[in-house]
């Protein structure tokens, strides 16, 4: 059975999926999708207690919105996608701030270091 195509305008048969204006996935998008990132990125998360790991160098505890940044970006290095020393965990303010290159990639490092050094009972305290 032939169909109407919406994305292209063309007749396709009713199972054929039209890629017209899908963009094709990057290899950074494909690593990011993998079941084994999103379980590093909650455990950076855990590590972290769920805080930013600039606003608490700044003396804040900022909860919300955490995510977890790639201080040395996988399109440069995709071997670190589940590096630990190469991932922080941000809010997304300074996530932002991280992927414009606002701050220096070995204060970053520093800081995740500082969280692998830590003991995993105690909340940091500022």
């Amino acid at each position: 059975m032939l169909k109407a195509c919406s994305k292209c305008g063309r007749i396709h048969n009713s199972g054929f999926k039209c890629n017209k204006g899908r963009l094709p996935q990057t290899n950074e998008q494909a690593l990011r999708n993998l079941n084994a990132w999103h379980k590093k990125s909650e455990e950076i998360r855990d590590k972290s207690f769920n805080l930013c790991a600039l606003c608490l160098e700044e003396g804040v505890y900022t909860y919300k919105n955490i995510e977890v940044h790639h201080i040395v970006k996988l399109k440069d290095n995709p071997k670190g996608l589940l590096d630990n020393s190469n991932l922080i965990a941000l809010c997304t303010y300074h996530h932002k701030l991280a992927d414009k290159g606002t701050y220096d990639i070995d204060y970053l490092r520093g800081l995740a270091q500082q969280r692998e050094k830590q003991d995993k009972d105690t909340v940091p305290l500022i």
